[in-house]
């Protein structure tokens, strides 16, 4: 039966209050409905007693309509893809660019590298030019001394503490790399010999250093002073003609 059958007067109002105002307890989904003028329990209220004022119940659903929802959700389905291809784009950019990055300063490193082995080749190169000039400018300003050690042993003055001290000298100067060179019977190279003097010969079969009137000296592959021979050529010509015999009228003419 109706509420307002049971109590026979007065219209219907439903109280959704979750708290009841009386009990202090907390109500159902749906508010108990009671008829203007009553509390309580059917109670009927006081006159004095106004009837509290209805407050619309909090719905714990989302408002707006189903459909609205429905599209919303539709929506939100439709752009993920979207959002998603965006950001695999971006992130495939970033890579291309840390990768591009990387292989600058990769490439940038090699160089780097590159230049700094380059160098190091070309100072070790010239530290060595340096030492080899230096060595052997010293040992140029000893060649008088060595030759006149060789010519004191030549006359047989090369003895007693002297002679210690010059196979001392000579060892010194062997380690520091000075190569003597120029023996009898060589043959003659304009490049490391220089010709005193000049003969024929039917002994030789090219020209040769019969003499070694001062031996030459170098250190490494340069030539501190070339040695200084007496230089015999072949006495017969290609064509076997006499070659001392030209050379004695040129002789004749000069």
């Amino acid at each position: 039966m109706p509420a307002s059958e049971e109590t026979g007067s007065g219209p219907v109002i439903h109280d959704h209050r979750r708290i009841d105002p009386v009990t202090g307890q907390v109500r159902g989904k749906h508010a108990a409905s009671k008829p203007a003028g009553t509390s309580g329990a059917g109670r009927p209220a006081p006159a004095d007693e106004a009837p509290e004022a209805t407050e619309p119940a909090e719905s714990s659903e989302p408002t707006g309509s189903r459909d609205d929802l429905d599209s919303g959700e539709t929506e939100s389905t439709e752009e993920a893809p979207e959002m998603v291809t965006a950001q695999a784009v971006k992130s495939g950019r970033q890579a291309a660019d840390f990768e591009a990055q990387l292989a600058e300063r990769t490439a940038d490193l090699q160089r780097l590298q590159a230049e700094y082995a380059n160098y190091r080749k070309r100072v070790d190169r010239d530290r060595a030019a340096v030492k080899e000039q230096a060595v052997a400018g010293t040992l140029a300003g000893l060649l008088p001394v060595l030759d006149a050690i060789d010519q004191a042993r030549e006359h047989g003055e090369l003895s007693g503490g002297f002679k210690s001290v010059a196979d001392s000298l000579q060892s010194a100067l062997g380690r520091l790399g000075l190569v003597t060179y120029g023996e009898k019977g060589d043959a003659f190279d304009p490049k490391i010999h220089e010709a005193l003097t000049h003969s024929y010969s039917s002994d030789v079969a090219e020209d040769t250093c019969v003499e070694i009137l001062q031996p030459g000296y170098k250190v490494g592959e340069r030539i501190l002073r070339p040695a200084r021979v007496a230089v015999a050529e072949p006495a017969t010509g290609p064509d076997g003609s006499g070659n001392e015999a030209d050379w004695t009228d040129a002789e004749e003419d000069n």
